[in-house]
């Protein structure tokens, strides 16, 4: 038996552009789906929010999104509230997305595309746990903590 575990973000209507930047950064296959796929009327409010989607590639990478129906606020957007201080990260946020990969020539490029219009909380650099770790807040209100695997 096996199980897989997959990040699901919610959005307030920014689900698409989300996923298809994170598609842009990882790679791999991206799935959309509306509500208005799914049987709601085209001309119903939020009918283009995405009801399901998903990023996938081929090294692992996954994680899903959709549109709140009816949200007005972005329960990712903690634009912000995570920063570090005296070592310790201080954060209101209920979670953080984690990739790790083996090299840090490897995650340098998830990291600087990552980075683009977001805010860096730590920059990627070696730590005493990692050959690189770094936190950043993206352009959507997830923050990401990315790291090379300790030898």
């Amino acid at each position: 038996m096996s199980i897989t575990t997959t990040t699901h973000l919610n959005f307030a209507g920014t689900a698409r552009a989300a996923l298809e930047f994170y598609h842009q950064v990882f790679g791999g296959e991206v799935t959309i789906a509306t509500y208005s796929d799914f049987g709601m009327p085209a001309d119903a409010p939020g009918a283009d929010g995405v009801v399901f989607g998903q990023v996938v590639s081929d090294d692992g990478f996954r994680v899903m999104a959709y549109d709140i129906p009816g949200a007005v606020t972005n329960p990712t957007d903690d634009s912000g509230a995570t920063r570090r201080e005296n070592g310790v990260t201080l954060t209101h946020a209920s979670f953080f997305v984690s990739v790790r990969g083996e090299t840090l020539a490897e995650v340098e490029g998830y990291w600087s595309s990552l980075a683009e219009g977001g805010s860096i909380v730590e920059a990627l650099a070696a730590s005493p746990w990692s050959p690189g770790f770094g936190m950043l807040t993206d352009r959507f209100g997830v923050t990401w903590v990315i790291d090379v695997a300790a030898g």
